[in-house]
């Protein structure tokens, strides 16, 4: 019984010190940091690019090949996915290569938004001034009056009012009135006279231009080519990827801001009121309506259902995509052929890319 006794007291109190050493621990001893992994931009004139394993984010390896498999029937050449910055998955078809250019139609409206911000930071333009400011009158056949309604912004917000109907001729006699700016609607391709706007106020081209101040600032490459009455940008997709990380990061390139990040704002937000899910030139998800191109019908509903709320996105035809996703840090890029049917921006496609998309992700 005593060893029972003297070996039962130092137990007991060395159990009790242990508590007490315990809840001592867990009231004095400071909160353990969250360590937030910092996001990633690639050096420019290199073709570095930090990876990250779809094992290390916990997402579905096993719904990986099914995405793949639909991404190559849908007739893409390249597909993109950066997560915080870092490639996740980078995959090219049909001879595609990471350095084979391509062109990204309507995608490109993106690019001139971005930069028409750029020049009125630095004072060349103010997107409320009307155009002929930039170009002279008489870049319409409107009347005066109602050609000095059109700002740059309603260019910016395809609220112009001239007549959608005549095709992607941006000469004066294709330029028509339809309704005042600001009180409609319409997918037109007179928004590239924004480029002669910022090429008139800064004195130089505007490719020139677009290179100095955006291009060579977040390395890419590529250039713009003439293709009837458009100026198309051809890149490689890796150089799409880099727009669209500085999307993701509101206009700053690893600190470095390209553009005033209220602008930014403004252009991935709802612009106007008629079409809610357009912004400057970038299409909008989560808004409870949106008007397609070429139509005057409104519809009821989110952009891409299976799509995140936050996702705003760079939409070309034949289904070239930049897809950004604040709330999970996401950039989705494809290149390609028109998945089904010709189209201008949006498809079934995306809806159904995204429903595989969050196969793997979610």
């Amino acid at each position: 019984m005593k060893i029972k006794k003297l070996f039962s007291i130092p137990v007991f109190c060395f159990a009790l010190l242990a508590c007490s050493s315990e809840d001592s621990e867990q009231v004095n001893s400071p909160e353990i940091p969250v360590v937030t992994e910092a996001m990633y931009f690639p050096p420019s004139n290199s073709d570095t690019w930090e990876t990250k394993s779809i094992s290390s984010l916990g997402w579905h390896q096993d719904k990986v090949q099914d995405l793949l498999d639909y991404l190559q029937l849908k007739n893409s050449k390249s597909f993109i996915i950066l997560q915080n910055g870092r490639i996740v998955m980078e995959n090219y078809f049909a001879g595609h290569t990471s350095t084979t250019p391509w062109y990204w139609a309507s995608a490109g409206k993106t690019l001139t938004s971005t930069v028409t911000g750029i020049a009125e930071q630095e004072g060349f333009i103010n997107i409320n001034n009307k155009v002929s400011t930039y170009i002279g009158t008489g870049w319409t056949s409107e009347p005066l009056a109602k050609e000095n309604l059109i700002t740059c912004k309603n260019l910016l917000t395809m609220t112009s009012g001239l007549d959608d109907s005549l095709g992607d001729d941006v000469s004066p006699a294709n330029l028509q009135y339809k309704a005042d700016a600001g009180t409609r609607w319409a997918y037109h391709n007179v928004y590239v006279k924004l480029q002669d706007v910022v090429a008139a106020a800064t004195g130089q081209s505007w490719s020139q231009y677009f290179n100095t101040r955006l291009r060579d600032k977040i390395g890419m490459t590529g250039s713009w080519v003439q293709s009837g009455d458009n100026s198309v940008y051809w890149s490689t997709t890796r150089s799409m990827a880099r727009f669209g990380l500085m999307a993701l990061n509101n206009g700053n390139w690893n600190g470095t801001p390209i553009i005033n990040s209220n602008y930014f704002h403004d252009a991935t937000n709802t612009s106007q009121n008629i079409n809610l899910a357009y912004g400057y030139l970038w299409w909008l998800n989560g808004k409870t309506s949106y008007y397609m191109p070429q139509t005057q019908f409104q519809f009821n509903g989110k952009l891409i259902p299976d799509a995140p709320d936050d996702l705003f996105c760079a939409l070309g035809k034949n289904d070239q995509k930049i897809y950004v996703v604040p709330s999970k840090k996401l950039v989705i890029i494809r290149m390609g052929e028109a998945a089904d049917n010709v189209n201008l921006a949006l498809s079934d496609f995306d809806n159904v890319l995204w429903q595989k998309i969050n196969a793997v992700i979610n």
